[in-house]
């Protein structure tokens, strides 16, 4: 009997090298087709279709997304095809042949103006470009594949790639002092566990416990941006002095959401997934870095 076929989109971003990194732990369960730019191109829309014309998945997972914020300001066209029109024609393609699709969106969904964790249900409102492309690539995601399921993440870092965790490493090695924005609070997440959670919901699927629509998944814990720096400077043991700044002393072409702390309760209850707390995330990156 044939295995269970998963294409993964971005292998050289943060979540597609993490899944990467234990396919081969799964490789009895499942077969694994791994896919970067140069084999499918989401800023190409027409590239969709006939990659579904050769390769046939049972599970589309896609981690391929413009993930560049300010930069999608001006650069509307690229980040809409990429985030938003592939992922309706994915959605479209995997429904033809009953694949199931799990695609990556964004806590930028919302306006950043809520005081408590958002739900799945809460109202979507997106403030910038990149936010509201990748709220497109969901509509369109549901909208295309009855079986789709898409997860909302926040604050994502890995070993691997460009991230904060990394980039604040970096410059408290080059610098004595940081400046660093205190007033917007959220959850990091650990790509590593994200990876972790995306093939556990497979698993779940494949004994028939499939639950789709709008999940949210991240680590536990709500911090801000400074206090994240903080606790980076330390497990990192660097002696860079942080300074906490209003989000008005570091201005961005794109606004970012003051408050991104989603309630993934929802992802808890119908998968059984179980969140570790963000402090635990950061250790084992952190541990990683070190030690290579």
């Amino acid at each position: 009997m044939s295995k269970p076929l998963i294409v993964v989109t971005g292998k050289n971003g943060q979540l597609g090298w993490e899944i990467l990194q234990i396919a081969d732990s799964l490789k009895e369960s499942f077969d694994f087709l791994f896919t970067g730019r140069e084999d499918l191109d989401l800023s190409r829309p027409e590239s969709i279709a006939p990659f579904f014309v050769k390769i046939k998945p049972d599970y589309f997972v896609n981690c391929a997304a413009y993930t560049a914020v300010d930069k999608a300001e001006q650069d509307n066209e690229l980040a809409y095809k990429t985030n938003a029109e592939s992922v309706g024609l994915i959605a479209q393609n995997c429904a033809k042949i009953h694949a199931k699709l799990i695609t990556i969106s964004t806590d930028y969904v919302f306006d950043g103006n809520g005081v408590s964790p958002y739900t799945t249900d809460t109202k979507t409102r997106p403030i910038n470009y990149y936010g509201y492309s990748k709220w497109m690539g969901e509509q369109l995601a549901l909208s295309n594949c009855a079986e789709t399921v898409v997860i909302r993440t926040s604050w994502v870092y890995s070993e691997h790639g460009n991230n904060f965790v990394k980039t604040m490493l970096r410059l408290m090695n080059d610098r004595p002092e940081l400046n660093v924005v205190s007033d917007q609070i959220g959850s990091p997440t650990s790509a590593a566990d994200l990876a972790l959670t995306i093939i556990k919901m497979i698993e779940s699927i494949e004994l028939g416990r499939a639950h789709y629509g709008i999940y949210h998944y991240s680590n536990a814990g709500v911090i801000s941006w400074y206090d994240f720096a903080i606790a980076i400077a330390k497990e990192g043991g660097k002696n860079c002095k942080i300074h906490p700044i209003p989000s008005s002393a570091y201005p961005t072409p794109a606004k970012r959401p003051g408050y991104s702390v989603m309630d993934c309760s929802k992802l808890v209850r119908d998968y059984g997934i179980e969140l570790s707390n963000w402090e635990i995330g950061l250790k084992n990156c952190i541990a990683k870095l070190l030690s290579n």
